[in-house]
Formats: C-alpha cells, sequence, structure tokens
C-alpha cells in the first residue's frame, strides 16, 4: 500500500530548497545540502551549503553559515557568509558578520564586527 512504485533514486537534497514558513518554530541545529528559506523563527543554529534567505517576517536566534545569503529579518547570531551577504532595509543583525562580498541597504541595523575576506564559513562554523 504504501510501497515506493519508482525505481528512480529519490531527489539529492541540494537540489530542493528548503522552506521553513512563517508561524513555524524550529528549534536546533539545522543544516541543508540545498538553499534555504526562512519566514518564521528558528532557535541553535543554520548552515546550508547553498543560498540562505531571511524574510522580513523571520526571527533567528542562532548562528548562520551559508554560501550566499540575503536577510530581510532579524538574526540574533553570528553570520559567517562564503560569498555575496545582502542585508536589506528591513533586516536587524545583532552578532558579528564575515562575508567575502557584503551590501548593506540605507535603514538596516547591525550591532556587531564586520569582516570582510575572513575564513570561509565552512572552516569558521567547524572550529
Amino acid at each position: 500500500m504504501f510501497k515506493r512504485q519508482s525505481t528512480q533514486p529519490m531527489a539529492h537534497s541540494g537540489d530542493r530548497e528548503t522552506i521553513i514558513a512563517q508561524g513555524v518554530k524550529v528549534e536546533g541545529d539545522f543544516s541543508s545540502d540545498g538553499s534555504v528559506s526562512i519566514d518564521g523563527e528558528v532557535t541553535g543554529s543554520v548552515q546550508t551549503a547553498q543560498a540562505l534567505r531571511v524574510g522580513d517576517t523571520a526571527r533567528i536566534k542562532a548562528d548562520v553559515a551559508a554560501d550566499s545569503a540575503v536577510i530581510a529579518g532579524e538574526v540574533q547570531g553570528n553570520i559567517r557568509v562564503t560569498n555575496a551577504l545582502e542585508i536589506l532595509d528591513t533586516a536587524r543583525v545583532h552578532g558579528d558578520i564575515d562575508a567575502a562580498v557584503l551590501s548593506v541597504a540605507s535603514g538596516a541595523k547591525i550591532n556587531g564586527r564586520i569582516s570582510m575576506g575572513g575564513a570561509k564559513a565552512s572552516e569558521t562554523m567547524a572550529s
């Protein structure tokens, strides 16, 4: 009754986007090989090998690591991005930022240290 009909392997998680919708609360360490989109609340840590999008309704109390990221909501924790980090005008960041390329929109609020060109996110999170 619940047998899998296809003999095709399941898609690799790197081919998909994980969405944490508004109203959803996640606690613990969250890790993904694919892209991640957060509009809800996350407490713990967030790590993705691809792109991270933090929507304007998102509330994150976690250290964050990603290949690239766009932040529109609130992040309370350190952000480590291997490539480009874009902080939009609605963003509120309370923590240190490490990114190769940083773009900050007028109106964004950042409270923390900013470092550019440092260690890669995956290396920083491992230590």
